[in-house]
């Protein structure tokens, strides 16, 4: 898990009033609010169930957590650069026997009306479950991308990048098939868990038969607001994961992170490259460890983020400074030292990902761990090349194991009145 990791990106939405809906097409989550207000006061007047507190005079107003707005047009699509969601879903798609480009174009031309749809606070367009009726858009975001076997399935192959050739074998991998690639994914997040839940219900409902349900998974991330003050997010190793991740404002992060307006295929322009990894944290291992020994493991502080060097979580991580033995004070095996993007050729990354907790093995160790998603203008120089040095020496790897793996070509957004990928399936 290098070390340029989780934090936002960017302020964790973009807020935006959230727009009534059109005629037929029913009443929005967020203008329903008033409503079950309502019927709170009605509830508590009446009695309600005893026992219960009385409502209060007033129905409160909907939370900013709730109002906050992601836009689902745009020069990239949402989901990449919006700051960690509460919650998460990664699903992945394979097309139906038969199914070919005609049908792919009226699946995303189906998915892209549901998200901006969802996105915007409103109802799915047809046979809407009403899970998050009382909700606002949450933060929603939705996010679409095309695995290796797309492009043969939709006689698109000459159009695959190479950017999307297989992902090497690397030695600390442990896959299991059945949860990795896929011809289609998407990813969802929001702040409010029936938000997510909702879009995962609309996107499945949605493939009908079209597409089959290849591999799901459901992740979460702390909560905004739960602490005093904006911080980087801690994984569940209960180190802070995120410190050296690129951001919006260094100057050099559109090049790393997206491909070019004028780059190839052309139908990839303003896009990214998504791998996902599943990675399962043996925290029955880790958790026998020293506080001090894990630190050494990382080379951070666990109560801040510092480095080894310095005081404070920004604090430069001087690599070269040795204690009084002459040993080097951030072990040369340590996994900050590895993953330093000035000691890989300035591959980086922009890490977005979402813890996992899937219960217990029989034998009672956690099956939890990390669902890694990382962006990239080109994972044959940002992801790979990291990986493969991890693979050689990380001291973090004896604590985790990758066991799913995939690798996404995400195409930019969709302007208006498009659909996502529509600039692929009929150019």
């Amino acid at each position: 898990m290098p070390d340029q990791s989780i934090p936002s990106a960017r302020p964790s939405t973009q807020s935006a009033p959230t727009p009534q809906p059109a005629g037929g097409h029913g009443i929005s989550r967020r203008a329903l609010l008033g409503t079950a207000g309502a019927t709170g006061i009605v509830l508590g007047a009446a009695g309600g169930a005893a026992g219960y507190a009385a409502a209060p005079a007033q129905a409160a107003p909907l939370t900013s957590l709730g109002s906050d707005r992601a836009m689902f047009h745009g020069k990239h699509q949402p989901g990449i650069t919006e700051g960690l969601q509460a919650r998460g879903h990664l699903i992945a798609f394979d097309l139906a026997a038969g199914a070919g480009r005609k049908e792919a174009a009226a699946l995303l031309r189906r998915w892209s009306t549901t998200a901006e749809r969802l996105m915007a606070g409103e109802a799915a367009p047809h046979d809407d479950t009403a899970v998050a009726r009382d909700a606002g858009p949450s933060s929603l975001t939705i996010t679409f991308g095309f695995g290796h076997g797309f492009f043969d399935r939709t006689g698109l192959d000459k159009q695959r990048p190479s950017a999307l050739d297989p992902l090497p074998d690397f030695s600390s991998d442990h896959l299991d098939k059945a949860r990795s690639d896929g011809d289609l994914w998407v990813q969802i997040g929001a702040n409010d868990a029936l938000v997510a839940f909702h879009a995962l219900r609309a996107i499945q409902q949605d493939a009908g038969e079209a597409a089959r349900l290849r591999w799901q998974m459901n992740g979460f991330n702390r909560t905004p607001g739960a602490t005093a003050h904006h911080m980087t997010a801690r994984n569940l190793m209960g180190q802070l994961d995120g410190t050296r991740n690129p951001k919006p404002i260094d100057p050099d992060f559109d090049r790393r992170i997206f491909v070019p307006a004028s780059g190839e295929p052309a139908w990839m322009a303003n896009g990214s490259y998504a791998v996902v990894r599943r990675i399962r944290m043996l925290l029955d291992d880790w958790e026998k460890l020293s506080v001090t020994a894990q630190e050494a493991v990382v080379g951070r502080r666990k109560s801040n983020g510092a480095p080894l060097t310095g005081d404070h979580e920004t604090s430069p991580m001087d690599l070269e400074k040795t204690d009084s033995k002459g040993e080097y004070v951030v072990p040369l095996n340590a996994h900050a030292r590895i993953t330093r993007p000035d000691r890989n050729g300035g591959a980086a990354m922009l890490r977005r990902p979402f813890s996992y907790h899937d219960g217990f093995g029989a034998d009672g160790t956690p099956d939890a761990g990390l669902l890694f998603i990382c962006w990239q203008a080109d994972p044959l120089r940002g992801f790979v090349p990291v990986q493969r040095k991890l693979d050689r020496g990380d001291a973090l790897s004896q604590f985790i194991r990758h066991e799913a793996s995939a690798l996404f070509a995400v195409p930019g957004g969709a302007a208006k009145g498009e659909y996502v990928g529509q600039r692929l399936l009929e150019g």
